[in-house]
């Protein structure tokens, strides 16, 4: 069971995540997303990330589990369209979901 502080602790992060995914896009794309795309972003990508198996491969010798970023675009287009989110450009999501992942290996360094 998810305690109330996990539950912060997650929001936290999440917060923290979008902000770095904002500061880690091209100042053209700056406005192109919201804070709420950000979030549903990250979810889906969290949906991705269990639902693919990916998580559970073997990183290699560095550390790091390889992950297919146009793969992660498509599936986040896929899922917004399912649930009318977006439209987003893939070109555009695709420095989201590589800020997402900075951020990931960033908090984890």
């Amino acid at each position: 069971m998810i305690h109330d502080d996990e539950f912060r602790m997650e929001d936290e992060d999440d917060e923290k995540c979008i902000e770095f995914i904002k500061n880690y896009m091209p100042s053209e794309m700056k406005g192109h997303f919201t804070d709420d795309d950000l979030q549903y972003i990250i979810d889906v990508l969290a949906d991705y990330y269990a639902e693919s198996g990916i998580l559970d491969t073997e990183p290699d010798e560095d550390g790091y589990i390889d992950i297919d970023l146009d793969t992660a675009v498509e599936y986040v287009i896929k899922e917004s369209k399912k649930q009318q989110m977006g439209p987003y450009d893939p070109e555009e999501l695709f420095f989201v979901v590589q800020g997402e992942m900075e951020y990931t290996e960033s908090i984890e360094d």
